[in-house]
């Protein structure tokens, strides 16, 4: 349906929105990439929300990285036991009830060691200058 296809160009805006608030990414030449380093793929997610709400997720296409050269190590950030039950026990003392949650971004917040640098083509469908 056209009104999707405006929708999903509308999520994408606001992630790549979400990147630039962020400084997520500088753009180089390709010839400042070192030797032997590769550029991995960007690629869109799309996902249709229980509420109809449309979510688009710019994700780096993994498959292509070698690990000890592009990546040494995985993570994921997810909220520690602890700090939940902090924020159950405060809710809790407050009379308020919990719900669901989500955190615009929450992804972009990681920090990468000093000299680690992942190499990626610009995100499909937008200029790189």
């Amino acid at each position: 349906m056209a009104e999707d296809r405006i929708g999903w160009g509308e999520a994408e805006r606001a992630k790549i929105a979400n990147h630039a608030n962020n400084g997520s990414w500088t753009l180089i030449d390709r010839s400042h990439v070192p030797a032997g380093r590769a550029i991995v793929r960007l690629i869109w997610v799309y996902k249709r929300k229980r509420s109809g709400a449309l979510k688009a997720r710019l994700c780096v296409q993994g498959c292509a990285q070698v690990r000890g050269v592009d990546f040494d190590q995985t993570f994921c950030a997810t909220m520690r036991p602890t700090s939940l039950r902090a924020l159950a026990a405060m809710a809790n003392s407050a009379g308020m009830r919990m719900r669901r949650w989500d955190f615009v971004a929450a992804y972009l917040q990681g920090e990468l060691e000093q000299d680690e640098v992942v190499y990626c083509h610009a995100p499909p469908g937008y200029a790189t200058t």
